[in-house]
């Protein structure tokens, strides 16, 4: 590790050379309490609350309802894999800015060499340097603070809070959801798991004591990278076997969504044809989500690791304190089951949406595929605007949907990457910003349009020049 004590010396220089950040140009409103209300403090949160400061926008709050920043976000809690799945070269929260990058970070405190060793992020490394991004840019989060319910109050929100176990309402004008994977719906869990206790059973997202576990059995559900980091995690701390039951007949292994993974693509995939977003979705959706290589190798190098391919559980209940559950014909027996199965889209799931959710457009309501391409799950997904803002079922019925901003996965199906995660930072975080200024500007246009007009002091008078003037001017004066 390198030591030194300006270990922070680029990011203090990038900061220098970025200037002061403006002051807050937006004017106050009588019973408004913030500008931006942000909901989540985790990795895109913060970089939300920069960006907004560094475009003149003040008065934003950001709320993360774990009890501190230890137990905030996903990446030293509920995140299981040794390595971040996106390349390191992404551009991430730094938002173009080289001294903020993580490379930058890596490289001032551990070296080049180690930089250029590393093939993707170390998850912990991530979360370090992510603690560094808000404490050096000094990102104000309130903790222990859970969003219960958002109200429209005509131009702006009434927001229903849980402060530290106290209710509390504040308000709003713009609202940003950057609340993670299940903020527009929740984690999926089979049927098939749905009546078992559940001290016998969790999701890839719950919070899971494996220490607690070891010597046990576990049966895992699921095919992806989540599903295959829960199985790895129990078996490096002790599991007597792991079963993990896919319902394909072979694991995806093509990640078809490196196709539009080039700039034309990406800077104007919100201008493409409904059809064609529909058709890249499905095509992802249809192929699978592949676990990296090393995912797969974490769990293959244990021989108490036993892989079950095109085995869907058809039952399970409890006996005796274990899961007899039976697939493919064979019964089975398991002290706990975890489920790696993702996570539903469904705005009317969160109770803070709930009141409106009915106003919501989704893609079903706005694209109708062929029959060979109808999806469900897909058609539940909010159809988003350009700065992945909600939009109305009903033109009229519900102008204030413009006023939410969604940054997390509910994006996908509109932005063609998965929304909240590094590779939708370059693109997206701008852009929303640019649509809050937009609409905070607009909002107040008469104050601006005095501002704009008002009296500006003149920085000298004639007595500047008035030695040099030309001499026909002198006597015509």
């Amino acid at each position: 590790m390198t030591q030194t004590a300006d270990v922070d010396r680029d990011a203090r220089r990038t900061l220098d050379l970025l200037g002061p950040a403006p002051d807050n140009w937006v004017p106050d409103r009588p019973g408004v309490d913030h500008n931006v209300f942000i909901v989540g403090a985790g990795q895109t949160g913060c970089a939300f609350a920069f960006a907004l400061r560094r475009a003149g926008i003040g008065r934003v709050s950001v709320i993360d309802a774990a009890a501190d920043a230890a137990k905030a976000g996903v990446w030293l809690n509920r995140a299981r894999m040794n390595k971040l799945r996106t390349p390191k070269t992404l551009v991430g929260p730094e938002g173009g800015l080289p001294g903020l990058s993580f490379r930058a970070w890596y490289e001032a405190r551990f070296g080049a060499a180690s930089y250029q060793d590393i093939d993707r992020i170390p998850r912990e490394r991530w979360a370090e340097y992510l603690a560094w991004y808000r404490a050096f840019l000094e990102i104000p989060v309130r903790y222990g603070t859970r969003l219960v319910r958002i109200e429209p109050k005509g131009a702006h929100f009434a927001l229903h809070l849980e402060v530290d176990g106290v209710a509390r309402v504040e308000t709003a004008r713009k609202v940003l959801l950057c609340n993670g994977v299940a903020g527009n719906g929740g984690a999926f869990v089979p049927a098939v798991l749905e009546n078992l206790p559940p001290q016998l059973v969790a999701h890839t997202s719950d919070p899971i004591d494996f220490a607690a576990l070891r010597g046990k059995s576990f049966a895992v559900l699921g095919g992806a990278a989540s599903a295959f980091d829960a199985a790895a995690t129990a078996l490096e701390a002790g599991a007597a076997d792991v079963h993990l039951f896919a319902r394909r007949t072979t694991l995806a292994a093509t990640p078809v969504s490196r196709a539009r993974a080039y700039p034309g693509a990406y800077d104007n995939y919100f201008d493409l044809p409904d059809a064609l977003r529909w058709a890249q979705a499905l095509r992802f959706k249809r192929s699978g989500s592949t676990a990296p290589p090393d995912s797969i190798e974490r769990v293959t190098r244990f021989e108490n690791f036993h892989l079950h391919l095109g085995a869907q559980w058809e039952s399970a209940r409890e006996a005796s304190g274990q899961i007899a559950a039976a697939a493919s014909g064979e019964t089975f027996r398991f002290d706990f089951a975890i489920a790696g199965t993702g996570y539903f889209i469904d705005p009317a799931a969160r109770p803070e949406l709930a009141s409106f959710a009915s106003h919501i457009l989704l893609w079903r309501d706005q694209f109708t595929p062929s029959s060979e391409e109808a999806d469900d799950g897909l058609g539940a997904h909010p159809y988003l605007g350009h700065a992945l803002e909600y939009k109305e079922k009903v033109p009229g019925d519900a102008p204030y949907l413009k006023d939410i901003h969604v940054y997390n996965p509910a994006g996908f199906v509109s932005a063609g990457v998965p929304v909240g995660d590094v590779p939708s930072m370059k693109r997206d975080i701008p852009a929303v910003v640019r649509r809050i200024s937009r609409d905070l500007f607009l909002g107040d246009i008469d104050s601006h349009a005095q501002r704009l007009a008002a009296d500006v002091p003149a920085e000298f008078d004639e007595s500047l020049y008035a030695s040099n003037l030309w001499g026909r001017e002198t006597s015509s004066a």
